[in-house]
């Protein structure tokens, strides 16, 4: 047992920066910078690749729908094999390998992010749209106005999971020996070939301490930023149930207002000799 984690120990830095020191970042630096990289391109390209979608029909939306397919029914490994030989064909340039790497995700990735960013623009209601075009407003002002926002805002768990997923895909480096940390993971395995289930053990622990961060990262900007503080709540009861909401009276269920308006009620049977019959309630106050 102390040598399984005298293996960790012993390797610790190695694993974590890899070759930093000498400008050759690895290990778990390089597979968040990675991350960082893929998701920057990834996540805006698909907004804009969805926005597109939405707003051109026929042959664009087409197209957009048949590399979104193309790239979602190929597995992963393809995509980086195909970016890793072809780009540099392309390019004339060697580029380095998480470079290829990181634009492969990025390519992959931004697919998924179109689909998510586009269902959650069509789950918005079309009232929104049709009062947007009678107010004046053009279709990109709507659509980046008064849709997209409230797109984006709805689309935040989809893009959790694959911000998620896309840590994990850098793993999927080490089959063109990108430096990351299942590829330093296993040098090190090579290097000793004593523990090795140690080490993957290790590896997985780390994997999932990165994706727990990043989720709880991510919900808790979420709810400092985006989600709607007790004083706005309040407000919004204010806005919408004045009668039933009165702060002044230390937030009883029903406003003096509504208290007079059933008075006033009570004294109209009284005028034409009626009662109400019991259970009765008006229809404005709910029978205070």
């Amino acid at each position: 047992m102390i040598d399984n984690i005298t293996v960790i120990t012993d390797n610790l830095g190695y694993l974590m920066l890899g070759r930093a020191a000498q400008g050759e970042p690895g290990g778990v630096l390089l597979s968040v910078l990675m991350t960082l990289g893929a998701a920057v391109l990834a996540f805006p390209g698909g907004v804009l690749l969805a926005c597109c979608a939405w707003r051109f029909a026929g042959w664009p939306r087409k197209l957009l729908f048949l590399w979104a397919e193309l790239i979602r029914g190929i597995p992963l490994i393809f995509v980086i094999f195909w970016v890793w030989f072809l780009l540099p064909w392309l390019t004339g340039a060697d580029l380095p390998g998480a470079v290829t790497v990181t634009l492969a995700l990025a390519w992959f990735t931004s697919a998924s992010v179109m689909y998510s960013t586009l269902a959650a623009l069509n789950a918005l209601p079309k009232g929104q749209y049709e009062a947007a075009i009678s107010s004046g407003f053009g279709s990109l002002d709507i659509l980046r106005l008064v849709l997209l926002p409230q797109a984006l805002r709805n689309a935040i768990p989809s893009y959790i999971g694959l911000l998620i997923a896309l840590l994990k895909d850098t793993s999927l480096a080490f089959i063109v020996n990108v430096p990351e940390l299942t590829t330093v993971a296993g040098q090190v395995n090579n290097r000793v070939q004593v523990y090795p289930a140690a080490l993957f053990i290790f590896t997985g622990l780390v994997y999932y301490l990165l994706c727990t961060l990043l989720e709880f990262g991510v919900k808790r900007w979420q709810r400092r930023h985006l989600l709607p503080t007790n004083e706005q709540r309040n407000q919004t009861c204010r806005n919408q149930w004045p009668y039933r909401y009165a702060p002044e009276q230390g937030h009883t269920q029903y406003g003096s207002h509504q208290k007079a308006c059933h008075q006033r009620w009570l004294r109209a049977h009284q005028r034409h000799s009626t009662a109400p019959e019991p259970g009765d309630k008006h229809p404005h106050c709910n029978g205070y």
